[in-house]
């Protein structure tokens, strides 16, 4: 489990590009946060970081939002409408995990039980009005919070 604050958007946007360098194309970040709380800026710099540019939105509407580079492919879920199964499955996420690509959920915490076994959970948690905490682990450990 790592921790690190920010405290400011650029800030943000920074550690998240610098996480996206150190990871593994396919990996599945699942994203746990109240609303406002970073989890799209966080992606934004996630992106940047991988070389992709792009202006990156919620995906509150689409559900999801496909961000494509030279060398990546990021596609950002927000899962906060997902009620069940079937829902799920409409989406395209399963077909989506052996891709190749990047994939960030949004309100992961209600699809958890359908994200991989090694995936990563970002908990994002509010400290101030721009300071945020960010508790970065595997979902074994995210399971047991």
């Amino acid at each position: 489990m790592q921790e690190f604050i920010t405290k400011s958007v650029e800030e943000t946007t920074q550690k998240a590009a610098e996480l996206a360098k150190s990871l593994n194309k396919g990996c599945v970040i699942g994203f746990l946060g109240d609303l406002g709380a970073g989890k799209t800026a966080f992606t934004s710099g996630f992106v940047k970081g991988l070389g992709i540019d792009a202006d990156v939105s919620s995906p509150t509407f689409a559900i999801c939002n496909d961000y494509i580079g030279e060398n990546s492919r990021v596609l950002h879920y927000d899962m906060y409408r997902i009620e069940s199964w079937d829902d799920l499955y409409s989406t395209g996420f399963f077909d989506s995990v052996d891709s190749g690509a990047y994939i960030l959920v949004e309100w992961s915490e209600n699809v958890f039980g359908a994200l991989p076994d090694d995936s990563i959970i970002i908990r994002i948690d509010k400290l101030g009005e721009n300071e945020r905490r960010f508790t970065v682990m595997n979902k074994a450990e995210a399971e047991e919070m």
